[in-house]
């Protein structure tokens, strides 16, 4: 076999993890049966024209619906319409795609199915500003939570008491149809009412779960937002409601799913794998430098794990903004890393699954024991670059940034330490 770089070989894993999460494979293995009455097909998220396109090509009988995702994801589908709006800050488009949706699923019957594919990113995706709150509201909400450095769990608690379609409310709008809602998770712990804020997955949190949490992180809502967080009108859909008696909901990807075949490609390729955790969260910089001392006792001492490996995990981190820099929190948590693991000989790979990391056209980036070095050598300081979260100029600069292109599915975070 012909020999590979270190890179290549991390960019062959990720490829792996990403295919793990095929939407035609993860819908072949979860179609319902075909109902009696109509089948509607409903979606969000950064795969769901994908796994539309893969629903298509797999129901034997006739069908319709509505799907949104960010722009430049689409697909092209023939029986189910597309909507492609703003991610991760909402925008009109979005606002259309939101009553499409209710739209579908509206005058159905106990006979008739909706399908709803979900996946990350949909939060965004379905702004449906209650009571007398607008777009701009909404907008504003969400720069707020993005820049809170807040667990997606606590910004989707908040996220569906500010909604109209979140929080289950989408099914409850179904009804009395039934609902299957198959999720590709993109979120720590696989809990599908926390995918794209559940618009058609219930949960337990209440108003005033949301207001603590308001309280316990700090965060500065809004004002308009903080006055409709402060009444218990417009509470979401309780998960006992009968209304969703009929419903089921199956995970048909995740994270975990991908880093075992990531690891099973690297043992295939002789190089032995270890799995951290799936379900990493926290602030980016410091998870970087949690896997830095990791990868430094590794290649200095050979414990935990020995030489050779491929450190993997996954999940979501956060990041708090201090500047106004540009770059996501797979480049944060890169930049982080190979500062605190300086002169350690190890190569990284750090990327977002659906192919964009923040906001930027990049995926994520590679690293490594010298990256730093590099970067002085060109008269920049990386340490001032990670102060203004400005990590995609680093590797910019570099010329190690990962560009894959939108990859048709979403499980959060893909990370890959290799130490020879």
């Amino acid at each position: 076999m012909t020999a590979i770089s270190d890179r290549q070989l991390l960019a062959d894993l990720f490829h792996v993890a990403v295919r793990a999460a095929d939407a035609r494979t993860a819908i072949g293995a979860h179609l319902p049966g075909v109902p009696r009455g109509r089948t509607v097909v409903i979606g969000a998220g950064k795969g769901s024209a994908q796994l539309a396109l893969a629903f298509e090509q797999l129901w034997q009988g006739p069908l319709g619906g509505v799907v949104v995702t960010r722009y430049g994801y689409g697909a092209a589908c023939q029986r189910i319409r597309v909507i492609e709006a703003a991610h991760p800050v909402p925008d009109a488009a979005g606002l259309v795609a939101s009553d499409a949706l209710f739209a579908a699923v509206a005058g159905l019957g106990p006979d008739d199915l909706v399908v709803a594919l979900i996946s990350g990113g949909g939060s965004a995706l379905l702004p449906a500003p209650p009571g007398t709150l607008t777009l701009a509201d909404e907008i504003a909400l969400n720069k707020v939570l993005l820049a809170s450095g807040a667990p997606i769990s606590v910004m989707n608690a908040i996220r569906k008491q500010v909604s109209r379609i979140k929080g289950g409310r989408l099914a409850a709008a179904a009804h009395p149809a039934r609902v299957v809602s198959l999720v590709v998770s993109d979120v720590p712990g696989d809990d599908p009412a926390q995918v794209a804020s559940g618009p058609t997955v219930p949960d337990t949190v209440t108003r005033a779960d949301a207001r603590a949490l308001v309280a316990a992180w700090a965060i500065s809502l809004p004002p308009r937002v903080a006055d409709w967080i402060a009444e218990d009108d417009g509470l979401a859909p309780d998960a006992a409601d009968p209304v969703f008696a009929r419903d089921q909901v199956r995970v048909i990807a995740s994270a975990c799913v991908s880093l075992e075949a990531a690891a099973a490609r690297a043992s295939a390729l002789g190089i032995p794998a270890v799995i951290l955790s799936d379900a990493v969260e926290g602030e980016a910089r410091d998870v970087g430098r949690v896997h830095a001392a990791i990868a430094r006792e590794v290649a200095l001492r050979g414990r935990p794990f020995a030489r050779p490996v491929v450190i993997l995990s996954g999940g979501e981190t956060s990041v708090t903004l201090r500047g106004k820099g540009r770059g996501g929190r797979n480049s944060e948590f890169l930049l982080g890393l190979a500062l605190a693991a300086e002169g350690v000989q190890f190569t990284a790979l750090a990327a977002d699954t659906d192919g964009i990391d923040g906001t930027e056209d990049n995926a994520g980036a590679f690293a490594d024991g010298a990256s730093m070095a590099r970067l002085r050598g060109m008269g920049t300081d990386p340490a001032a670059l990670l102060a203004r979260n400005d990590a995609w100029a680093a590797f910019h600069a570099l010329g190690d940034l990962f560009v894959t292109g939108p990859t048709g599915t979403n499980v959060n975070d893909f990370r890959a330490i290799l130490i020879r």
